[in-house]
């Protein structure tokens, strides 16, 4: 494997025990759908038989070696998690090892019989993206005709189940004016949440960056009234306080606590493993877990210099202790160093969009040690 040219030279120490909350597993490289802003980019597959999925015997392995670990809950993604050719045997695996479940899905293979099988899991959450209010907007983003209603009837079947999913809506700028549409929608199909996803520069979604059709930082103001919860995917800086203090949403790098496993067997900092193989950390049933999670100097690298070693407009926020760059893999993606400041603040700033609130004015500066301290994770 080759590291990061900072961490190559780092001698391998372990540090301070962490715990694995979570194993992110990305079961297939391929994908059903052929979405033009996906940030991991999966090969098409419609049938599922193409590409590498993650064997059982793998999946069961990492799940052992991570429970002494703390290990606590699995996310199912991809490619498409529910293209995988055993996927019932998969759910039933982790409600026998009592894990929360958390799964990723484009919908297209949802059907009453799964729904009913992740219902199963006392503990899941599931998240289904839908990118338009209508068929041709959103199959112009996902690349397949019929997927949109497809979508919509993954939403009804879990909630048949008993399942109230969160939708992910992934903004660009053909899609912008269906906000208020999407709400509707998302509240007549049953769901729980509706996610307004920021697309990454990243694998397709650099491409889509670079012919324009996404939004700049200055074109994304969303809003709306409605009984949904409205979960908005921007860095902390781009929150209220209250909101930061609260744990609402996301955009925090959970990179301390996860650690992931893609469909060829190995793990990886997270699915940007596929795009990246410098973030690739072992094989799973060959290499220790145990060590990769505690000795992998990359792994250590960043336990050490985050959030300190933070480069650019995300060394300077005082947000920087809770969000660690909102994203580790992208601003690797992106920048080459682990350190990279996040595309999104970046470009506010040059916009002069960057909540100055948010930047720290000096060493002594009362505003800035009453905000830190604010945002200080509990």
């Amino acid at each position: 494997m080759n590291l990061p040219q900072e961490t190559a030279s780092l001698p391998v120490q372990p540090v301070r025990r962490r715990t694995i909350n979570t194993l992110y597993f990305y079961l297939t490289e391929g994908c059903n759908l052929a979405c033009r802003h996906c940030w991991l980019g999966p090969r098409f597959d419609p049938a599922g038989n193409r590409y590498p999925t993650l064997p059982v015997a793998t999946f069961e392995t990492a799940i052992r070696e991570a429970r002494p670990l703390g290990l606590s809950g699995v996310k199912l993604t991809g490619g498409e998690p529910l293209l995988h050719p055993r996927i019932v045997e998969l759910l039933q695996i982790v409600q026998r090892e009592k894990l929360s479940l958390t799964i990723e899905t484009n919908g297209l293979l949802c059907t009453p019989e799964i729904a009913a099988e992740i219902a199963r899991s006392p503990v899941r959450f599931v998240s289904v993206s839908i990118d338009g209010a209508d068929a041709e907007t959103h199959e112009w983003m996902r690349g397949v005709p019929g997927s949109f209603e497809a979508a919509c009837r993954a939403v009804r079947h879990l909630v048949a189940a008993g399942i109230r999913p969160q939708v992910i809506f992934s903004v660009v700028r053909k899609n912008a004016g269906q906000l208020d549409a999407m709400v509707r929608m998302v509240e007549e199909l049953g769901a729980s949440s509706l996610k307004f996803n920021v697309v990454q520069p990243t694998a397709r979604g650099e491409q889509l960056h670079e012919a324009g059709e996404n939004l700049t930082v200055g074109e994304q103001e969303l809003a709306g009234q409605t009984r949904l919860s409205l979960v908005f995917h921007y860095p902390l800086a781009f929150r209220s306080l209250r909101r930061v203090a609260s744990g609402e949403g996301c955009s925090t790098c959970g990179i301390f606590g996860i650690l992931g496993v893609i469909a060829r067997g190995h793990y990886a900092l997270c699915g940007i493993g596929e795009q990246v193989p410098d973030l690739v950390f072992g094989e799973v049933g060959k290499d220790s877990l145990e060590k990769v999670w505690n000795e992998n100097a990359v792994l250590n690298a960043l336990r050490e210099g985050l959030p300190d070693r933070l480069e650019g407009i995300c060394g300077r926020c005082l947000l920087k202790h809770r969000c660690r760059g909102s994203c580790v893999a992208q601003n690797y993606y992106r920048t080459g160093s682990l350190w990279g400041s996040n595309w999104f603040c970046e470009e506010a700033e040059k916009a002069g969009l960057f909540p100055a609130s948010r930047l720290t004015a000096g060493p002594d500066s009362p505003r800035d040690a009453a905000l830190a301290n604010a945002a200080a994770p509990s």
